[in-house]
C-alpha cells in the first residue's frame, strides 16, 4: 500500500498548501489513500465541517485532529457523523468522536487509522499505551487489515520516539505530529515500523509555527500580552510522508519526506 500523510494544516495557507497539490501528489507518488492532519485547518484553531469536506471532495481518504478537536463547536455533530475523521483515541470514549477508523480504499484494501495523544506539556489526558494496546487487541497487521497508521500527537520529542519503538513490528507507521516542526529522522525501525519524530505543517513557514511572529515574540518578551495568534498569510508549503507497505506482512518497505 502506498500512504501520503500530510502533516498539521495552519489555517488558509496550509488548506491551500494541500488542496493545490493534491493532484501532483496522486501522479508523483500514485497513493492509494491520502490522510491529512487537520486539527489547525480553521484559521489555526480545529477544523470545521465545512474545510474537512473540501479536502475530502479533493480525494482526501482520511482526516486526523488532534488538541484542537473542539475549538470549532460545529464541528462535534460531524465528528460523529463523519466515519473519515478521528479525534485522540486516549481522551475516552465519553467524548464526541472516535479515535480510530478503518478506511475502505478502492483497491479493496483497508487502512486503520489512530491518534493518540501526548502527555507531557499538554492538558491531562488518558494514557496512550493503554488505549492503543486495547484497540489493537482487535487487529492483525497483514491479516484482518492491511496497514495502520498511528499519529501520535505530542509536544515532546522523547514522547514520539517511546511510542515509536513500543509499536515496533506492530503497526505500519508512527508518525508524530503538533510541534509543526518537519524533523530529519524518517526511516524504518528495526521491526519495521516507519517513523518520524515530526511530520511537518502544511502552511506558511515564514511565521511562528504558522501564525503570524509578532505575537508570539510578545509572548515570549512578557508573560501576558492580551493579544491573539494571527495565522500568517503567505503563500503555503505542504510537509508530508510517503510510506510503501508491504502487502503481505503491512510493515513498511520504504518512507521519505514530501516538501511541496
Amino acid at each position: 500500500m502506498k500512504i501520503i500523510y500530510c502533516g498539521d494544516v495552519v489555517a488558509r495557507a496550509g488548506r491551500e498548501a494541500v488542496l493545490n497539490n493534491i493532484p501532483q501528489l496522486k501522479e508523483k507518488y500514485k497513493p492509494d489513500a491520502i490522510i491529512v492532519n487537520a486539527e489547525n485547518a480553521a484559521h489555526g484553531f480545529g477544523a470545521t465541517p465545512g474545510i474537512c469536506r473540501d479536502f475530502i471532495d479533493a480525494g482526501v481518504n482520511g482526516l486526523i485532529m488532534g488538541n484542537h478537536t473542539y475549538n470549532q463547536k460545529e464541528i462535534i455533530p460531524f465528528l460523529n457523523d463523519c466515519k473519515q475523521i478521528i479525534r485522540p483515541l486516549n481522551i475516552g470514549p465519553q467524548n464526541p468522536g472516535r479515535g480510530a477508523a478503518e478506511i475502505s480504499l478502492p483497491n479493496g484494501q483497508t487502512l486503520l487509522i489512530v491518534q493518540l495523544q501526548g502527555r507531557q506539556f499538554m492538558e491531562p489526558i488518558d494514557n496512550p499505551i493503554t488505549a492503543i494496546d486495547n484497540l489493537l487487541k482487535s487487529y492483525n497487521l497483514g491479516k484482518n487489515i492491511s496497514a495502520i497508521l498511528v499519529d501520535m500527537h505530542a509536544e515532546a520529542t522523547s514522547e514520539k520516539l517511546a511510542l515509536g519503538y513500543y509499536l515496533d513490528g506492530k503497526v505500519s507507521i508512527v508518525a508524530g505530529t503538533h510541534t509543526h516542526v518537519p524533523t530529519a529522522d524518517a526511516r524504518i525501525l528495526p521491526q519495521g515500523t516507519a517513523y518520524i519524530t515530526d511530520v511537518g505543517m502544511c502552511g506558511d513557514y515564514n511565521s511562528v509555527l504558522g501564525f503570524e511572529a509578532e505575537e508570539p515574540i510578545a509572548r515570549l518578551a512578557d508573560r501576558y500580552t492580551g493579544g491573539r495568534l494571527v495565522p500568517a498569510h503567505g503563500q503555503g508549503t505542504l510537509y508530508g510522508i510517503f510510506v510503501e507497505t508491504d502487502d503481505n506482512t503491512g510493515l513498511a518497505k520504504h518512507i521519505e519526506q514530501i516538501k511541496f
